[in-house]
């Protein structure tokens, strides 16, 4: 297993970073709040979790070991594969969904893209004894994108997690008062609010 990559950020991509290690350009796969956090040229530590199948190796990267831990073991459920249990950590933070799960918050994992009301209730029971309580205070904001930047990015990280580009445009129109009432908008607040409209058209 490799457990984290080190090194500088070579490129950064909707839902990718590449991290140079020994020479070697590592694609780790992440989720938008993570992508947001680098900045090509400067040393990045991603926690990472390898995903095997018979056609690929995927390496999927995390800003901490936490979120890692999360992601795998939201794939012990039925029907949560990587990219589902990587979108559920874009729009939760890892004890957003201990505390959603601990409290059986059916709305807050329907607002995860492809999860309905039954998936959730499936997985309100099947996660309960699996991801333990909330450790910490649930964060209320992620990391803050500068004003200029703050569209390109939700809009990227909508992009990255499947939705077509005419899609994203509309979500990203539909947060913008949101984002310019705030000084510093927070790509990770706006992400989940863009979703939740988005989940609400489909």
């Amino acid at each position: 297993m490799i457990a984290f990559v080190a090194g500088p950020v070579a490129a950064v991509a909707p839902g990718t970073a590449v991290i140079e290690v020994g020479g070697i350009g590592l694609a780790v796969q992440c989720s938008p709040s993570t992508t947001a956090a680098l900045r090509i040229g400067e040393h990045a530590r991603l926690a990472t979790s390898l995903v095997v199948r018979e056609d690929s190796l995927t390496l999927y990267g995390f800003a901490d070991d936490d979120e890692r831990r999360t992601f795998e073991l939201l794939q012990t459920a039925s029907g949560v594969g990587p990219r589902l249990a990587q979108a559920m950590l874009a729009v939760h933070s890892p004890d957003a969904l201990r505390l959603a799960v601990a409290q059986g918050d059916e709305k807050a994992l329907t607002a995860v893209p492809g999860i309905g009301k039954r998936g959730a209730q499936k997985l309100l029971l099947e996660l309960k004894d699996r991801l333990g309580a909330p450790v910490g205070a649930v964060p209320a904001q992620g990391p803050a994108t500068g004003p200029a930047a703050w569209h390109e990015q939700l809009h990227a990280a909508l992009v990255g997690l499947g939705y077509a580009p005419r899609e994203a445009e509309e979500a990203v129109a539909a947060v913008t008062p949101d984002a310019e009432a705030q000084e510093k908008p927070d790509i990770a607040v706006l992400l989940r609010t863009a979703l939740r409209g988005l989940n609400r058209t489909r």
